[in-house]
């Protein structure tokens, strides 16, 4: 039977008791000062007990041993590397720091609320706050799906990290800019900068793109894996990834002749290093895409660097993402839906196509014509 009973320390102090039975049978009791909190205490364990979500203190998880179930478990789940690693450092670097040793049981959304405001006032950027505090709801609800905790406070919480400017403008090239690429790649690499232009594959799709998915006769290749940063060949993150997209002639041109001067290696890529292997992303800025903009001389030069010459560094101008950037702008020029730009840029979702691109499918004509026509309206007799 639950009751809340009166005890007595030896050095005369009172405590009260919650004293119940848990959903295993097992007699469990905690003490409070005070017996207004006891009685709470009970009321609520008894609830959870009735539900079915009851854990006790003392055999509850601390967050460092949920966090490393739900590790163990992404592995089991097979998720790629990076994503792996980046939890594992969200949990190493800043969540058992702060909590690791915190009882599952005891944690509450005030905790969660002050945990965020640890992170911020320890120098972590907005942007790390929101995923350490999304890895740690993710431990709480693989410790629920273990029946390991009654809640997850971090579901409950409303974590406000701080403002910063959101949807920032992409950076995207003019077309005086892109007409230099082009003429400046006409090197054996020349068909992964035209395919990047004209496709917008993201680089690990491009990396990971093997022969068996271009079809050059009807201009199309199919997105079906990508390559991380270690070289190891997966899925694309989300299903909306996997998405065919048309090639342009340039891009079907420069394919062919990619096929004629490739060997066909093991993995049949078609942008593979010189061993047959995925390229490597750094590789791709130094060797290809960083020199390709100096030789078209879209760079500046540093004012205090030097290289080995004692000549300024050449800084260039644009990032290899940038090629995306421009292929959706194109395709938006092209009067193309929004909803097909989303499909052929293979986003989540149409927010992130609004979020990214919104901008570039206002219509100034239109809006001033609209204008126009509302004060016409208003002004006529």
């Amino acid at each position: 039977m639950a009751k809340v009973r009166k005890r007595i320390l030896p050095s005369g102090e009172v405590r009260w008791l919650a004293d119940y039975v848990d959903g295993s049978g097992k007699r469990r009791a905690k003490q409070f000062e005070k017996r207004k909190d006891a009685d709470a205490y009970l009321v609520r364990s008894r609830h959870d007990v009735q539900a079915g979500i009851h854990v006790a203190d003392s055999a509850s998880l601390t967050v460092r041993e949920a966090a490393k179930l739900w590790l163990d478990r992404c592995a089991d789940e097979g998720l790629e590397r990076s994503t792996r690693d980046a939890y594992e450092q969200h949990v190493r670097l800043h969540i058992n720091p702060l909590i690791g040793a915190k009882k599952l049981s005891q944690f509450t959304t005030p905790d969660a609320h002050a945990f965020a405001d640890d992170l911020r006032a320890g120098g972590r950027s907005v942007a790390m706050v929101k995923r350490v505090v999304r890895s740690l709801g993710a431990i709480f609800g693989e410790a629920r799906r273990r029946g390991r905790a009654a809640t997850n406070p971090i579901s409950d919480a409303k974590i406000k990290a701080g403002s910063r400017r959101k949807n920032k403008r992409p950076d995207i090239p003019p077309k005086t800019d892109l007409r230099a690429i082009l003429n400046a790649a006409q090197s054996k690499h020349r068909a992964l900068i035209v395919t990047a232009l004209f496709s917008g594959l993201r680089a690990s799709e491009l990396r990971g793109l093997r022969w068996n998915a271009v079809d050059l006769k009807a201009g199309v290749l199919t997105v079906r894996t990508r390559v991380d940063a270690w070289g190891e060949f997966g899925l694309p993150k989300t299903s909306a990834g996997e998405r065919d997209v048309p090639l342009a002639p340039i891009a079907v041109t420069a394919l062919k002749q990619q096929r004629l001067a490739v060997a066909n290696g093991p993995d049949g890529l078609v942008f593979p290093s010189e061993e047959g292997t995925p390229l490597n992303h750094q590789n791709i800025i130094n060797r290809i895409w960083d020199p390709l903009q100096i030789a078209a001389g879209l760079y500046t030069l540093h004012e205090t660097k030097r290289d080995d010459d004692g000549e300024p560094v050449k800084v260039t101008r644009y990032n290899f993402h940038v090629l995306r950037h421009a292929a959706a702008s194109l395709f938006i020029e092209q009067k193309l839906t929004p909803k097909r730009v989303q499909t052929l840029m293979g986003h989540s979702s149409i927010t992130v196509t609004f979020d990214t691109y919104g901008h570039l499918f206002e219509d100034a004509e239109a809006d001033q014509a609209a204008v126009a026509e509302i004060e016409a309206r208003l002004l006529r007799d």
